[in-house]
């Protein structure tokens, strides 16, 4: 055998015994519910929260109510988990795009408008004619 064969297995066989003397972890696995995967891979409601206050619009929005959106984000850091669990459930629930219940308040109010000038009541819009007896 050779200088350059001895060497490569001397280099073998100490690579070999590193290896077996490296200390062995154990691992576990799992089965993972997907409601429990879909947990963790959801981004936190904190998280969630910091990027809605970090539209501009809605930054707009908060100034012209006189809030500091510096300050809202202050107080979401203040919140607790559960304060916040809470109040992204409450988001969670409102309808996107608006209130459907407000429009029809509006409907409601509109159509009792044009009944009282229908019947003379009222004298709201000038394009109704009271009906006279």
């Amino acid at each position: 055998m050779s200088i350059r064969a001895r060497i490569r297995a001397i280099a073998l066989a100490f690579a070999t015994a590193g290896c077996m003397a490296l200390p062995a972890t154990g691992v576990q696995a799992a089965v993972v519910d997907t409601p429990e995967l879909l947990q963790e891979l959801r981004p936190s409601a904190r998280d969630q929260l910091h990027a809605v206050l970090a539209r501009d619009d809605l930054r707009q929005q908060l100034v012209e109510m006189g809030v500091d959106p510096d300050a809202a984000v202050a107080r979401i850091e203040r919140l607790s988990d559960s304060e916040i669990a809470a109040l992204d459930e409450y988001l969670q629930s409102l309808p996107a795009g608006g209130d459907a219940l407000g429009v029809g308040v509006v409907l409601v109010v509109f159509l009792v408008f044009v009944i009282t000038d229908v019947i003379g009541a009222t004298d709201i819009f000038p394009f109704i004619r009271p009906v006279t007896r």
